[in-house]
Formats: structure tokens, C-alpha cells, sequence
């Protein structure tokens, strides 16, 4: 029996075949990707809109409900994917893991459609259970498609992120376009309609991966050791039985005792690294202990950067002149598509940026494009906090502009962090467990989202956002994003050190 086959996380050379310089493989990647994000990002800007229309009648008393609501689905979107990451590593491997949760997700799309509280509650906790089993699965394979030390990964991980970043572009135009049209309506009215859409949307990204994954060959199958009938039968059931878990979590247990389990967890995952690369010699607890560092930070870049699914989609609604030409007004939602749509103009540019600068020896250190992307999303609350002192008019409303130019400099951020993590697991991580460290890195955004929400609903208070609210809550989220992106250039030299030659 050959060590690959033993080792679910050994490399294993891809079927042959290229397109555009990178595997085939990734681009059948890419398009499940796709079809993913378009149904998560289909809901997710409708999400806190949605709570406060149909559960608190439009009252604005409800914003603080739906924050905290928005931030613990997120939270345990991505503190899921820490089991997701252990069942696809020493039990049914990847591709299975993926079609399982692509199917588990769909489910849970066309769940929400129905105006009942607790049902809707149980759909979100079904969706949060399919994506734990998807989400770190799928970024795993991206980096399982490169051998070890090969210059393209990064750039490879940065297109897969295009993929996520389309999909999230298209959704919210499409699904806001398919309601105003079914329905002759306003698009905010209509989300029974934005929920269908996106269950068609993983419908397609299950048959995407269903037909696609011969070509993986043996890439992300189950270790050959496993009984895969019996054990794909067992994590059906323990996914079934997850999701009222999910629920009471989410809507009995609270946004603050969430937050102490998550951290517990997180403590929980990081000995688990630290003791398996401790079996690997002090190179691999060096790196365990860098990838670590870098998490922490991940958590606050992802506190602030997600408030533009709940404070920033109230400031939009409530605090922003979306009237345009001919009276037209901006739909609140179609600020959601900005950030994707920067992500895919400015990706390739930051592609290129990276490999211009490894040619000539300056390519910025891993912490040191952590610290650029705090830097930048301190920045973006500057802006904030200009037009919310400068530019507010006699009608209590600030421009269109500012809240464009902010998605468009957190963008910038994202760039500099988001994909360079993705890729950093699969390089720092302990051999048998990079898919666990994938989902390690998900818990700490997990963490940050679960803080986003707790922070928007500080932000709106129990009556509502105010202007003299945003600007108190936006001011002290710049200053701690530029704390941190200072410290962590200042403490970059050790983190390198740590990495052992790691870039």
C-alpha cells in the first residue's frame, strides 16, 4: 500500500492537463465555487432586510435582532467547517464531504423560503451544517492541486477566488432582478423569490461537482482504509442530527455565549495542531505556531470587513441618498455586488502586482499583506467617518459615494489577506491535517463574524442607527484595525522567522 494512498493529504499529481498555465482541475473548481457563493450571497444580503420586514414588521427596533442574528449564522457558517475538515481528512474525504454539503445546503436554501420564525431559523442552521461540510473542502482541494513548493499557488488560489467573487457579483443583481420581475414589485419585498433563486444556484453547483469530479481522479477521495458505504451513511446521520444543535445554538444560546464557545473551540483546535506538529519536530510547531498569530488577526480584520451585511446594509437603508437619475432609487442590496465586483476587476491586478515583485526580490511577507489588509480596512472607515461629520445634508443623509468608495477600499484589504490565508494553511499546516487547519482558519473568521454582529448591533442600539451612533461605532473600528495593522508590521520580522522560509 503506497503512502498516498494511506495519506488523504499526500500529493497526489492531478490528472494531466492545463488551461491558462494552471490544472483543469481548478476551473471545474471554480465553477462549483461559483454556483455556491451565488446562492450564499443571494441570501446573505437579504438576510438582516429580511428579519426586520417579516419577523419585527419593518420596525427599526429590529435591527439590533437581526445583527446579532446575521453575525452568529456567519460564525457557524465557518465554525462549522473545523468538523467539515476533520470528517473529509480521516473520514469520506473531500469530493464526498462536498457533495454531501452541497445537497445538505440546498436543502436548507429552499427551507428558508417559508415565513415561519423557527422554520426559517432551522433552514439557516440546515444551510450552516451543508456549507461546514463544503466551504473548507473545496479550498483544500485548490491547494492539493499544486505539488508542494510550486510558484502557482498562490495565483491559483486567487483565481479560485474570482470564482467565490463572480458568483457573489451576479447574485444579488440576478436574484433582485428575477423578484422585481415575477412580482412587479419592490426587490426588498420580495425574498421568498431571492430564496428560490438561490437554492436553483446550489442545485447547479451539486450537479457541477457531481459530473466534474472525474476529473480529480483519485484527488480528494476517502483514505482506502475506510468502509465508505458505512462511514458516508454515518456523517449523513451525524449531519442530520447537527442541524437542531445549529438551531439552539443560534436561537436560544445567544451571540454572547457563542462567542465563549467559539473561543473555547478555537483553543481546543489550536492544541490539537500544536501537539501533531510537535510529532513532526520544532520546524512544524514553528509554522503551527505562525499560522496561529496570523488567525488571531484574521478575527479582527473579519469583525470589521463584515459589517456590510448588517450595519452597513442599515446605513444603506437608512442613512445614505440612494436617489439617482430620474428618481431612480439604488437598491440597498446592489451594494453587496460592489465588493465582488472590485474583487474581479482588482484581482488580477493584485495577481500581477505579486509576481512583479517576486521577480525582483520585494514581494511583501505573508504578516506583511495581513497588516496591508488591516491598514486598508481602517482606511475605508476614515471615509465613514468623513461623510458622517462632513457630508450629512438637511435631509439627515449622507452622499451615495462614500459608502462605494468603502467597499471598494475593503476590497483592496480583502485582497491583501483573504486568498494569502487560503494558500498559507495549505503551506504552514501539518501534513495530515491541513484540511483541520482549513477549517481552523474558518473558525477565525468565524470568531470575527460572530463579533461583527454582536459590534452592528452595539452600532444600532434598541432603537435603531443614528448617525451619532454609525460615527462613534465606525470611529473606534478604525482605530483598532490600524492598531493591529501597525502591530502586526512591527512584529512581522518574528512571524517570518517562525516560517521558516515559508512565503
Amino acid at each position: 500500500m503506497s503512502s498516498a494512498a494511506v495519506n488523504n493529504n499526500a500529493y497526489i499529481p492531478p490528472p494531466a492537463g492545463e488551461v491558462m498555465g494552471h490544472p483543469r482541475q481548478l476551473w471545474m473548481l471554480f465553477m462549483t465555487e461559483f454556483w455556491e457563493r451565488f446562492a450564499f450571497y443571494g441570501m446573505r444580503w437579504a438576510l438582516t432586510l429580511y428579519i426586520v420586514a417579516q419577523f419585527f414588521d419593518g420596525d427599526a427596533s429590529g435591527q439590533a435582532y437581526a445583527s446579532r442574528t446575521y453575525g452568529a449564522f456567519l460564525a457557524l457558517v465557518y465554525a462549522t467547517a473545523i468538523f467539515g475538515g476533520y470528517v473529509a481528512d480521516r473520514v469520506i474525504g473531500y469530493q464526498r464531504s462536498i457533495l454531501l454539503g452541497a445537497v445538505v445546503s440546498a436543502v436548507g436554501y429552499f427551507m428558508i423560503m417559508l415565513p415561519n420564525q423557527d422554520i426559517f431559523l432551522l433552514g439557516l442552521a440546515t444551510i450552516i451544517v451543508g456549507n461546514g461540510l463544503f466551504k473548507p473542502n473545496i479550498s483544500t482541494m485548490v491547494g492539493q492541486l499544486y505539488a508542494p513548493g510550486d510558484g502557482r499557488r498562490d495565483r491559483g488560489f486567487t483565481i479560485f477566488y474570482m470564482g467565490i467573487n463572480a458568483g457573489a457579483l451576479v447574485s444579488p443583481l440576478i436574484t433582485g432582478w428575477l423578484a422585481s420581475v415575477i412580482t412587479d414589485t419592490p426587490m426588498q419585498q420580495n425574498y421568498k423569490v431571492v430564496f428560490a433563486a438561490t437554492g436553483i444556484g446550489m442545485v447547479i453547483s451539486t450537479l457541477w461537482f457531481w459530473f466534474g469530479r472525474r476529473a480529480l481522479g483519485p484527488i480528494g477521495r476517502p483514505p482506502v482504509d475506510r468502509d465508505g458505504r458505512k462511514s458516508m451513511s454515518l456523517v449523513t446521520i451525524g449531519a442530520v442530527l447537527a442541524v437542531p444543535v445549529v438551531y439552539l445554538l443560534m436561537a436560544k444560546a445567544g451571540a454572547t455565549i457563542l462567542a465563549w464557545l467559539l473561543a473555547a473551540l478555537f483553543i481546543g483546535l489550536a492544541l490539537m495542531l500544536l501537539i501533531e506538529a510537535l510529532r513532526e519536530g520544532s520546524v512544524a510547531r514553528d509554522k503551527v505556531v505562525a499560522m496561529l498569530l496570523l488567525f488571531t488577526f484574521n478575527v479582527l480584520f473579519w469583525m470589521f470587513f463584515e459589517q456590510a451585511g448588517s450595519s452597513f446594509n442599515f446605513l444603506a437603508q437608512n442613512l445614505v441618498n440612494r436617489e439617482m437619475f430620474g428618481g431612480w432609487v439604488f437598491p440597498v442590496g446592489w451594494f453587496q455586488s460592489v465588493n465582488p465586483a472590485s474583487i474581479v476587476i482588482l484581482a488580477p491586478l493584485v495577481a500581477v502586482a505579486w509576481g512583479w515583485l517576486a521577480k525582483r526580490n520585494i514581494e511583501p511577507s505573508i504578516p506583511r499583506k495581513f497588516g496591508l489588509g488591516l491598514l486598508f480596512n481602517a482606511a475605508a472607515f476614515v471615509v465613514l467617518i468623513f461623510a458622517l461629520n462632513s457630508l450629512v445634508g438637511s435631509n439627515g443623509l449622507i452622499p451615495f459615494w462614500p459608502l462605494v468608495l468603502v467597499y471598494v477600499m475593503q476590497t483592496v484589504g480583502e485582497l491583501c489577506l483573504s486568498p494569502i490565508g487560503l494558500s498559507m494553511v495549505t503551506k504552514l499546516a501539518p501534513l495530515r491535517y491541513v484540511g483541520l487547519a482549513m477549517g481552523g482558519w474558518f473558525l477565525s473568521t468565524a470568531i470575527g463574524n460572530n463579533l461583527s454582529g454582536i459590534f452592528a448591533g452595539h452600532v444600532s442600539g434598541e432603537t435603531g442607527m443614528t448617525v451619532q451612533s454609525a460615527l462613534e461605532g465606525f470611529t473606534f473600528s478604525f482605530w483598532l484595525l490600524a492598531g493591529a495593522g501597525v502591530l502586526l508590521f512591527l512584529i512581522a520580522p518574528l512571524i517570518n522567522k517562525l516560517m521558516h522560509g515559508v512565503r
